[in-house]
């Protein structure tokens, strides 16, 4: 199994140098958004091991909402954002991007104020490569290369099963026989490719194991002070939530409008947005606190197709940035903006209440998971106020969505059976 990682390189764009940087960026894209594959600058489709990337300029002008209330408006610069999901170590994929495309990552980063051309630009970009404080990904272990051999295995498959199957029409078992036998006849030929898992690597293994008990093995053994320091938590969330500064103005139609053009160009979409973290101890604290328990369960809870109830999030990152007072996030997710607004609302509020009401400005909690993102209104008000462009963004398999991936694993885990009874190969054939 080929575990996933990250890259979220970050720099701070020069003085003047914005606006060139945004016409070059649009050169990378066929669509607003939405990434050419082959593009001269940064040709992603030549990285086979490449989920999703983007190019996001942080220009986070939300950060006047501190004016509003009469505190100071922290001055932060403008930054750019380069994020990527790849199979295997992130810095692996870095060193083949310098290798093959060295010369466009220099033109894009010629625009940050701290590349020099003598600089080594492969220890550059690791050294403004920012940890994720909480990744998401949809299946862990799941690759570029199991996606589209058996995104092709369905197809094939499909090519040859009448529509409408029904039992009574056709004999199950001779009908999968046959498919079974045209599948192998194809690899043989080389025609079709199913290439095994690649062994788990034992670090990530090892590792994967000491974090998967080291949380609840830490809440165990701070038990006793966890539940002597509840109602003092519990006293000082309430004080802070019923002071908290709840602003969620109603965007511009124009700046809407702009988010739009570059949404629904295909099944899936891409979200950036930044927010500050409220002003003192106690939100910046919890909010460390909580984010190191979400990237526990999305690592061994919820690492098999869904994240809570919602199964249309292929990957999502929580990234601290300026030392902790802002929090990036980003996700990949399949339908519309909307729909995927919706979805959080109704099936894991409570999960965007645990993190994102340490925001500021966020709709007013209570007792941390209830209230906030139930409000329909204020919370996509406030969503939309802090979303950012995604400038060019990438999926490496633009036609499939979620739905379509698991289905296609089903297939082949249905091909790659011994033998069936008459209702599941009927089961079967039907995922054609």
């Amino acid at each position: 199994m080929t575990p996933q990682s990250h890259f979220v390189v970050v720099a701070a764009i020069a003085p003047g140098r914005e606006a060139g940087l945004r016409k070059l960026l649009a050169t990378m894209t066929l669509a607003p958004g939405t990434a050419d594959p082959a593009n001269a600058v940064l040709p992603f489709s030549a990285f086979e091991r490449l989920h999703f990337a983007r190019f996001a300029i942080l220009g986070d002008a939300t950060m006047a909402d501190f004016e509003v209330f009469g505190l100071p408006r922290p001055k932060l610069p403008t930054y750019l954002l380069f994020m990527g999901d790849c199979d295997g170590p992130a810095e692996a994929q870095l060193a083949e991007m310098v290798q093959q495309a060295g010369e466009g990552l220099r033109r894009i980063f010629s625009h940050c104020r701290s590349l020099d051309l003598r600089d080594d630009l492969l220890e550059w970009l690791i050294e403004h490569d920012r940890p994720v404080a909480a990744p998401y990904v949809n299946r862990i272990g799941r690759t570029v290369q199991q996606i589209r051999e058996e995104s092709a295995l369905q197809r094939a498959l499909a090519a040859r099963v009448p529509r409408g199957v029904r039992k009574a029409a056709v004999d199950p078992q001779t009908l999968r026989r046959d498919l079974v036998n045209f599948v192998r006849s194809e690899q043989a030929a080389g025609r079709l490719l199913l290439t095994p898992p690649a062994p788990t690597p034992l670090g990530w293994w090892l590792s994967n194991a000491l974090h998967a008990i080291g949380l609840p093995l830490a809440a165990v053994l701070l038990s006793p002070l966890l539940l002597i320091s509840l109602p003092f938590f519990l006293v000082l969330l309430r004080r802070h939530e019923r002071a908290d500064l709840e602003y969620c103005p109603r965007p511009r139609a124009a700046a809407v409008g702009e988010m739009q053009e570059l949404e629904d160009h295909g099944p899936s979409n891409s979200f950036t947005a930044l927010g500050a973290v409220k002003p003192g101890w106690f939100r910046r604290a919890l909010v460390q606190v909580l984010l190191l328990a979400i990237a526990w369960g999305c690592r061994h809870v919820f690492a098999r197709g869904h994240l809570g109830r919602v199964r249309t999030i292929h990957f999502a990152h929580w990234v601290f940035l300026d030392n902790k007072i802002r929090v990036l996030f980003t996700s990949n997710y399949d339908g519309s903006h909307e729909a995927y607004m919706d979805d959080f609302i109704n099936k894991v509020a409570w999960g965007l209440n645990l993190v994102f009401s340490n925001g500021f400005g966020w709709p007013r909690t209570a007792w941390l998971i209830k209230q906030g993102a139930r409000r329909e209104l204020p919370f996509k008000y406030y969503q939309r106020g802090h979303q950012l462009p995604t400038e060019v963004w990438y999926k490496a398999y633009p036609g499939l969505t979620l739905s379509d991936l698991e289905r296609n694993r089903r297939i082949r885990e249905g091909f790659e059976r011994v033998g069936m009874s008459d209702a599941e190969a009927l089961a079967w054939l039907r995922l054609l």
